[in-house]
Formats: structure tokens, sequence, C-alpha cells
């Protein structure tokens, strides 16, 4: 048995979370204390997730929330802002001070582990020509949400906890957002609504996706048998253009819509990519996804 503090508890990653322990797919015994801003609305939106044994959902703001008088086994630090259209200065203060205050908490509760649930964004830009980013690359991150979450796992070497870093990339799900700058989620959306699927640039940059179920394993592995302090890049390595996953939706799918692409693309120039290195994860923790993009698509649009 383990008891877990988990904030980010009704984001994407935790309703993933919660998702797996309600199927039954987390170790027996798993006891979550969720934190969110406002529990009630969250389980009204969800009611699968109402009354699951060994869930409690307590209120608070990860920068300042009161501690709860605890002691726990870990800490999965997992707050962040899904939308990027804050007030200036506030993806910052939500990343960095979250960061600092739950590091706090870990502290104050005799934590034996603390785990972060970092991005690739730490890295900055990936080169190109570069196939997939390993955990060794230099990071220069170049957006403010990038240049926090490098702070934060500052904030978490340096908590006097056992830190494990996870780097995480982009996913797929069937509690991923579909409304907001996801494309897979945008995609699922206008294909199972039978309207176009509209791609906005031109179609070429690469990404990959992990699925939810394997996320969820992926960091429960790192929080069990990671080194502290040794980050640990968290997705898929099978890279998918933009169009490509536009396409691979509507045909898996067989939805009625075309695939409309806005842009053409630039002769000549090599598509950007967002594909992690995940060498580490798979040499030294036995991981490997396990979840196809086609059963993630068909898996992530059964939720209605």
């Amino acid at each position: 048995m383990s008891k877990i503090f988990l904030t980010g508890g009704t984001g994407f990653f935790g309703r993933s979370i919660l998702s797996c322990l309600r199927r039954g797919l987390l170790s027996e015994g798993t006891e979550l204390v969720i934190l969110s801003r406002r529990p009630e609305k969250f389980l009204a939106a969800y009611p699968e997730f109402a009354g699951l044994p060994g869930v409690r959902h307590i209120a608070g703001d990860v920068r300042n929330f009161v501690f709860p008088d605890e002691e726990f086994d870990a800490v999965i630090h997992a707050a962040t802002p899904a939308v990027t259209t804050l007030a200036p200065g506030e993806m910052r203060s939500i990343v960095v001070e979250g960061t600092r205050r739950t590091a706090e908490f870990a502290r104050f509760c005799g934590a034996k582990k603390l785990l972060l649930t970092s991005s690739g964004a730490v890295y900055g830009v990936q080169p190109p020509e570069l196939e997939h980013i390993p955990e060794d690359f230099p990071c220069r991150p170049v957006t403010e949400y990038g240049i926090a979450k490098l702070e934060a796992e500052k904030i978490c070497a340096d908590s006097g906890v056992p830190a494990l870093i996870a780097r995480c990339f982009a996913f797929s799900g069937p509690y991923l957002d579909r409304n907001i700058h996801f494309a897979f989620g945008n995609f699922l959306r206008d294909a199972l609504a039978g309207r176009p699927i509209v791609v906005q640039g031109d179609g070429t940059p690469l990404r990959s996706y992990l699925y939810a179920d394997d996320l969820v394993t992926w960091l429960f592995r790192i929080l069990a048998a990671g080194t502290p302090g040794r980050p640990v890049n968290v997705g898929s390595s099978e890279a998918v253009s933009i169009a490509e996953l536009a396409e691979t939706i509507r045909d898996v799918l067989q939805a009625p819509g075309k695939v409309v692409i806005r842009e053409k693309p630039v002769s000549g120039r090599l598509p950007a990519r967002y594909v992690p290195s995940v060498e580490r994860a798979e040499k030294e923790l036995d991981l490997v996804p396990m979840t196809s993009l086609a059963d993630a698509i068909r898996l992530s649009a059964a939720r209605k």
C-alpha cells in the first residue's frame, strides 16, 4: 500500500491516473489525496470519479494550499496550466511557486519521493536534423512554460526530498481536452462531429503520442524505480506528421469529413520536430509504449 499526495489531480494527467485507478490498473491499496481548486465542480463534471475507494479530494491553490497534517509516502506534482492564454506571469507563477510550495509540503509530510511532471519544453527548440531528443541534450528553453519547468526541476532537485523528473512530451487519451491547443484533441473532436479536420499550418511538424494508460504506467514506474536527479523522457519515439495524424484519425474513425491543410510546405525545409528519445526509459526502467496510435485513437474516441 502507498499513500500519495497528488497535485493537478483534475487535469489530463490526474484524470488519466484516476481512470487507471478506477479500472484496477494501479497497485491494489494505492491511496490518493488530490489537491485541486474546486473539487466539487470537478466531481460534478466527471461523476465516474466520485466515491472511488481510497481517494480523497481537498481544495486549495497549489501556490498557497494549507498543508494537510498527514504523512505521505510520495508526492506527485502534476499541477500545470493546460492553456496558454493566461495573464502575463501567471504561467510562471503557477509552475514555479506551485512547485516551491509542493516541495515544501513534501518535506513537511515526510515523503520519501517527489515526482515532478516536467516537460520536453525544457530542451527548447529541437534541431530538425535530430530525430529524437535525449535527456542529455542541453536545456535551452524558449517559452515561458519551458523556462518555468526547468526552474521547477531545480527547485525539486534542491528540495532535500529524493526527486524524480519525468520530462513529458505529447499524449493521447479519452480525457485529453479537445477544445484547446492540442492537435490530437482538436482533430478527434472534428472527426467525431463529422466536420472537416483542419490543419492550421502546413502539416509537416513531427510529433509523437503516448497513450494515457501507458503514460500512467511510466509515471508510476519512474516513481517506484527511477533514479533521483536523473530525468526520464516520457513519450513515444514514433514520429508522425501533423498531416498524417489528421489523416490517420479520419481513417481510423471512418469520419466523413475531409482533411484541410491551410498552408503549403516550404520546399526543401526540414520539418520541425518534438520527438523524444526514450532509450533511457527502455533500458533503465524496462518501459515501452504498449498502445498503437490506431488503438489510441479508438480508445480516445470511446469517451464521448
